[in-house]
């Protein structure tokens, strides 16, 4: 299992520079509800339906996790350690879900291989 960031999801769904990375793990991802509100965000922003969007992201086999209270707890207790980074309430969420489950995080984000938070992090770039 990995934890996909919006980041990864959208290079991606775009084709764009390191998509196939996360395409060669796709079927063993999962993505926090936070980053798929991300991900839909971006469709909408450029125009297209978010509900077509998380439909057929939803028929994929990517495990959408819910954010519940515990993931806010533990999302903010990362803002010490992320916030030289300015890192996002998204990206803390893709973070929180991969400590909360003991897997890697991918993103599109390099700045996030500074992370020291006990965590293996992919960067598809």
């Amino acid at each position: 299992m990995i934890a996909l960031d919006a980041s990864a999801l959208l290079a991606f769904l775009f084709d764009e520079a390191g998509g196939e990375r996360v395409g060669a793990v796709i079927e063993r991802g999962c993505l926090s509800a936070v980053n798929l509100s991300e991900v839909l965000g971006r469709f909408a922003r450029d125009g297209h339906d978010p509900d077509l969007v998380a439909r057929r992201i939803e028929a994929t086999p990517i495990e959408v996790v819910p954010f519940g209270a515990a993931d806010a707890a533990l999302a903010a207790r990362l803002v010490p350690a992320t916030r030289s980074l300015g890192l996002s309430l998204g990206d803390r969420a893709c973070l929180a879900l991969a400590l909360a489950r003991g897997i890697p995080a991918m993103t599109a984000d390099r700045d996030w291989l500074q992370l020291e938070i006990g965590l293996a992090i992919e960067s598809v770039r």
